[in-house]
């Protein structure tokens, strides 16, 4: 049902104990709090040029990740429905543990976009959904690195990866300014892409709960409550923004 630390991974930065997310968590709390109230009198950030640069460096990261998580799981005959930990030291272990610390440590990256939301003062974006997701996807992968570093995981990250290129790259394009504006239309369709992947995942763990997988339950079982979580807020805001308004 539990599972020991991975030994790999247990050396590398960030991963031995949860003191430092715990921190970088904290931190990013306080970020928020003092941010908020230090913009209340100040004028919002010009950081366009900003903007441009670390959202396109998402998108290359993501990339990055996802050809790694495609490459490195075909590579390795992995199962879409069952997919065992590979806990050996083999390149292509070793390669796919590795993708998954750069996929935690993504999600560390992505902190700063709550950062320049409050330097922008676009107060309406810091949504309790934003802050739960952010805050909380550090700690998932914490624990996904330092305990199941392959196998299942590998699905969250390449599914994950692949919609971060589709949002990063919306983010990148909308901070060219409004006359970028009328090519962005699909970003309904986002939410929706978003909402997906966590039905996807949602399906994937309940289905790897109710079958005989060597894959430890616990994560399957910590998974599928977040997912849950996750599927009741990003539908509640699919609602609010889309078809509440549009009923207005």
């Amino acid at each position: 049902f539990l599972c020991p630390p991975d030994k790999r991974t247990d050396p590398w930065p960030l991963v031995y104990s949860p003191l430092p997310v715990t921190l970088i968590f904290l931190g990013y709390l306080f970020m928020i709090w003092a941010g908020s109230h230090l913009m209340k009198i100040r004028k919002p950030f010009e950081l366009k040029t900003v903007l441009i640069v670390y959202n396109f460096a998402m998108v290359g990261l993501s990339a990055y990740m996802f050809y790694e998580f495609l490459v490195t799981s075909w590579l390795s005959n992995y199962s879409l429905l069952c997919q065992p930990v590979d806990y050996s030291t083999t390149p292509l272990a070793l390669r796919m543990a590795s993708v998954c610390w750069w996929f935690f440590f993504s999600k560390i990256i992505e902190l700063l976009d709550t950062f320049f939301f409050i330097l922008r003062k676009k107060s309406s974006q810091l949504t309790f959904l934003h802050v739960y997701h952010h805050g909380t996807m550090i700690f998932n992968w914490w624990a996904g690195v330092k305990y199941v570093a392959g196998g299942q995981s590998f699905f969250i990250g390449l599914v994950n990866t692949f919609i971060h290129i589709i949002m990063y790259t919306y983010y990148g394009l909308s901070a060219f300014g409004p006359r970028m504006q009328k090519y962005l239309w699909w970003k309904k369709y986002l939410t929706i892409l978003q909402l997906l992947q966590f039905l996807l995942f949602f399906l994937h763990t309940g289905y790897n709960l109710i079958t005989e997988c060597d894959f430890p339950d616990s994560m399957n079982i910590a998974v599928f409550g977040y997912v849950l979580t996750l599927i009741v807020l990003f539908a509640n805001f699919y609602y609010q923004q889309y078809l509440k308004k549009k009923q207005k």
